[in-house]
């Protein structure tokens, strides 16, 4: 009997997991290290990739859109500058709306941020596309109808871009769980990215440049050069000057897709083992009040929104200060794209110098490095040598403008994942918001330029500009962006996130991710437990 019972005993604790034997009992475990993920190069460019859709559609609507409503779609000037307006507007709005959204979402067999990317693309190509055509609206409805249709597509298209772009900027959280690897995998990205800037200024630049618009000798003799531009009109013919925006357009459309195509099939999303155990998100106005009250991410936000309105002051007045201060009216887009160039090119030596010397230092010297070449610029004298000189030097800035924020944001975010774990669905808050911030300080800079500008007594179509007019452009990008470099760089000086912090964050989100998976464990072997009794 004795010995049937201990049979009985040995063969239940043969069935019983070794969780719940007692500690005597239970078998000695050799306690494995958890495995890095790695990603490989080619999941690494297949993130990339992802990124060029939204450098190449805005660098061609940010360069392109405002001549085009103007002299090839007939939009009159104060129209044309209430769509510019609000759909600018509409673009910040947005990001927050669509992060809200997102941080609803639910996870499904393709992830949570997934599917935004993959049913906004066909509907954003289509309205991309419909910016660039110019209908036939009835005889003398052409100005009203003209106007609502444009409002219409381009609102339509900033909200869908946007529908691709936040979770695509969230999804640098879920495709590795290693920092290292994140941070190579951003700056993969801000490589492609740049490079997008490169190819859509080249494509939209050389396919629709003959659609520059003649300037005036001077105002008195205003009828005759309209005159001149409607012969010219007549010559070129203003239907193929629709047709190349279409046919720049239809490229630029494609490329969209198939970096899309590449993005899906080539990146997997990742959930958290700790954010896997909620049973839902957080709610969005709750998440919304810890993400502003974490103190690393408004000094981050605050640094960047000054060294970010201070390189769109650059970017919103360059082509007028080539064209106007410098007399180089024929060489912008060449010099623009030698600053992209550079910057692509330098994104590499960013990401090697932040691993070696920490992303604190990469800021001070990265985003400082454009002050003297600011300053040569404000001090000399019309030289084209030496502006394509600045011009390179200035892509190194910009290649670490490009690339730090994006670096610094997953820190911040593992950050706040400690000090809040069951805060799940919060990444979207973060990526959103920045991004708005960023798109605030772009329409800060151009309502600040063109106030300026029209305070200055710019002349609309002018082959030349007074004299009070070229110091304000040169005042715009010269000073003023040195003033807010280094009010910037004064607030990183608050941010406490060092390569210290992030090495004690790394190892304080991996116990909590060990936990999670051994957390995981015992819920399936009580499981077990529960189906065996």
């Amino acid at each position: 009997m004795a010995k049937g019972e201990g049979a009985e005993s040995g063969s239940a604790a043969g069935l019983l997991p070794t969780s719940i034997l007692q500690a005597s009992e239970r078998p000695v475990q050799v306690k494995k290290e958890p495995r890095k993920q790695q990603l490989s190069i080619c999941n690494k460019l297949c993130y990339a990739v992802g990124g060029a859709p939204y450098q190449l559609t805005g660098c061609a609507l940010g360069f392109f859109l405002q001549i085009y409503l103007l002299d090839v779609a007939k939009v009159d000037p104060l129209p044309a500058s209430i769509i510019l307006f609000v759909g600018r507007a509409w673009d910040a709005f947005t990001d927050p709306l669509v992060g809200f959204c997102i941080s609803k979402s639910s996870w499904t067999r393709l992830g949570r941020l997934m599917p935004w990317i993959i049913f906004s693309t066909p509907v954003a190509i289509i309205a991309y596309f419909l910016i660039w055509f110019v209908p036939d609206f009835p005889l003398g409805m052409e100005r009203s109808h003209g106007f609502l249709w444009y409002l219409l597509f381009y609102c339509l298209f900033e909200t869908l871009v946007t529908c691709f772009h936040v979770p695509y900027s969230a999804l640098t959280m879920f495709i590795s769980t290693e920092q290292s690897e994140r941070d190579s995998a951003t700056a993969y990205r801000m490589t492609v990215e740049v490079l997008g800037t490169v190819i859509g200024t080249a494509i939209q630049g050389q396919i629709v440049g003959q659609a520059n618009a003649p300037c005036l000798q001077d105002q008195n003799s205003s009828a005759v050069a309209v005159e001149t531009v409607n012969r010219t009109q007549d010559t070129t013919s203003l239907k193929e000057t629709q047709n190349a925006y279409l046919l720049a357009a239809g490229i630029i459309a494609s490329i969209y897709v198939i970096c899309a195509v590449i993005l899906v099939l080539g990146v997997r999303e990742q959930r958290e083992p700790y954010e896997a155990q909620q049973a839902e998100s957080m709610p969005f106005f709750q998440g919304l009040r810890l993400v502003m009250s974490h103190g690393p991410y408004v000094k981050l936000i605050a640094g960047f929104l000054f060294t970010s309105l201070a390189f769109m002051l650059v970017e919103g007045n360059f082509a007028l200060f080539c064209t106007y201060t410098l007399g180089f009216r024929n060489e912008f887009q060449n010099l623009l794209l030698a600053i992209m160039l550079s910057a692509t090119f330098t994104i590499p030596i960013w990401q090697w110098f932040l691993t070696r010397f920490g992303k604190k230092m990469a800021v001070y010297v990265g985003i400082s490095s454009a002050v003297p070449f600011l300053i040569l610029v404000a001090l000399m004298k019309s030289n084209l040598i030496v502006t394509y000189v600045v011009a390179i030097a200035a892509g190194v800035s910009v290649a670490a403008a490009f690339l730090l924020p994006w670096s610094m944001l997953p820190d911040v975010i593992d950050d706040f994942h400690l000090k809040h774990p069951h805060s799940p669905g919060t990444e979207p808050i973060f990526f959103s918001f920045y991004v708005f911030f960023t798109k605030f300080a772009s329409g800060v800079s151009l309502g600040v330029s063109t106030l300026s500008l029209d305070f200055a007594e710019y002349q609309t179509q002018g082959c030349s500009q007074p004299e009070q007019v070229k110091f304000t452009l040169k005042m715009l990008v010269t000073m003023a962006p040195i003033i807010l470099i280094f009010l910037g760089l004064l607030l990183f000086k608050l941010y406490p996130i060092d390569e210290e912090k992030r090495r004690q964050n790394k190892k304080a989100l991996q116990a909590l991710r060990d936990e999670a998976s051994s957390s995981g464990c015992s819920d399936t072997d009580s499981t077990e437990l529960a189906s065996i009794l």
